[in-house]
């Protein structure tokens, strides 16, 4: 019984001292192709889940927009930074596009945006087009964006703006 228990104690002092830090093969391997993956953002989803795959820049976005026509629609991919977003509910956002602003709506109110994400910057999909905004509806949009009473009175005059409805968002997840 002595012999079997000091085996049993030799084997594992042996394996144990095998065991100083030196790596085998396969976790050499699996190291080094970790290094080599590029890193992925991840992103949380809103609405249809999209990848970040071939998105446009803001720049080539409202390349676009000054192409299109009221009636036109172009289905497309952009990213850019979040101005504002609907403090009421979360259920609009307008994007930064350089010169202008894209209004932006979601699919069927399907989904909505968090309300603290001004400054970060979103990948959307979804339809873009090019609308006139009438003077209850801007005021209405005002009235959601927690402007005063007076910059919501000083609008008086409908508006072309770049409109989007998105059936997608990502946003990137914080760190």
């Amino acid at each position: 019984m002595k012999n079997i228990a000091f085996a049993l104690l030799f084997a594992t002092v042996l394996v144990a001292c095998n065991s100083n830090g030196k790596k085998t093969e396969t976790e050499i391997e699996t190291e080094v192709s970790k290094e080599n993956v590029s890193e992925e953002l991840a992103y949380q989803y809103f609405g249809d889940k999209i990848t970040d795959k071939d998105a446009l820049s803001k720049e080539e976005m409202y390349e676009k927009y000054k192409n299109l026509k009221p009636g036109d629609t172009a289905e497309v991919k952009f990213i850019a930074k979040v101005n504002s977003v609907c403090q009421s509910k979360g259920c609009w956002m307008r994007l930064d596009m350089g010169e202008e602003e894209a209004m932006i709506k979601f699919k069927d109110y399907g989904f909505f945006m968090p309300k603290d994400i001004a400054g970060d910057e979103v990948i959307v999909h979804g339809k873009a087009f090019v609308d006139e905004m009438s003077v209850e509806d801007q005021r209405h949009f005002a009235e959601d964006a927690g402007k005063s009473e007076e910059e919501i009175a000083a609008i008086t005059a409908p508006k072309k703006t770049l409109s989007f409805t998105a059936d997608g968002v990502l946003l990137a997840e914080k760190q």
